[in-house]
């Protein structure tokens, strides 16, 4: 048993690192663990079944290396396998651990983005399916009018580091398209998957300026260290020596790396860890 007790961070393969990027600068005190099961990503078009199967089995592994607290750094895990995880597995073998997601710390402040309180949702397919951010808003903004859009195209764009050519233009005009037509009124747009800010700069130039669109890290930083403060029995067993370690599902940890740190900002040098 290890005297280290990190604090977890799961995504399925990169874009959870823009918010643990984000966390690391707000809480720098602590000690962190990232872990993105690259090898079996893409999630978004996976099933309920399936993806609960691997975000669980994720978590499962943090836990074993010491995390008492793990985060959800992806919004289809967070669709698709927190609620299961928080109020089936955790109190059938792990009843002391935590786990959280970025849906809900999202959905409690975006529509104090909008002014005209009409809201475009873009994310993967799963998150999109899921119907999760129109359920969560509801319950924070029932005021709020969200529109959402699937971007299937976007994800495979970045991974292969071709978000940055100009024929990643194509399919992001494409989707902008899609869901401005929507609605006239729509002023603000959430990305609602943790890669979208690597494109950020190109979404903005396809945009009316007046139209806010906003990323998750700072938001889900911000909701951690509120929740930090609120749980002191979790906070006091966290170990603060400033340490960060980054594991992968992909054997070809050099890859990994390469393409790690353009999401984090940041060298990285990563393990390996295999799974089945």
């Amino acid at each position: 048993m290890t005297n280290k007790h990190p604090i977890g961070i799961f995504d399925s393969g990169f874009g959870g690192l823009t918010v643990f990027r984000s966390i690391v600068a707000q809480l720098p005190q602590y000690d962190y663990m990232y872990f993105g099961d690259t090898s079996r990503s893409p999630y978004g078009n996976r099933s309920f079944k399936t993806i609960h199967q691997y975000t669980w089995e994720s978590v499962q592994w943090l836990f074993a290396q010491g995390c008492p607290l793990v985060v959800l750094a992806c919004n289809t895990a967070s669709a698709k396998a927190l609620r299961t995880i928080q109020q089936q597995d955790l109190p059938n073998g792990y009843p002391t651990q935590r786990v959280l997601g970025v849906i809900r710390p999202t959905a409690e402040v975006i529509g104090n983005y909008s002014e005209s309180k009409e809201i475009g949702v873009l994310g993967t397919k799963g998150t999109v399916n899921s119907e999760s951010y129109l359920l969560e808003i509801a319950k924070f903004f029932p005021e709020v009018k969200v529109h959402q859009q699937a971007c299937p195209l976007w994800v495979p764009l970045i991974e292969n580091g071709e978000h940055d050519q100009p024929g990643a233009d194509y399919f992001v005009h494409k989707y902008l398209d899609e869901i401005m037509a929507k609605s006239d009124s729509i002023d603000t747009l959430l990305l609602a998957c943790t890669h979208y800010p690597l494109i950020q700069d190109k979404i903005k130039t396809y945009l009316s300026p007046d139209i806010k669109v906003v990323s998750q890290g700072d938001i889900v930083a911000n909701s951690l260290s509120d929740y930090l403060q609120r749980h002191k029995e979790i906070e006091q067993n966290l170990t603060k020596t400033g340490t960060r370690e980054f594991y992968t599902t992909t054997d070809d940890t050099d890859d990994f790396d390469k393409y790690a740190s353009l999401f984090y900002g940041g060298e990285v040098k990563s393990g390996y860890v295999a799974m089945k």
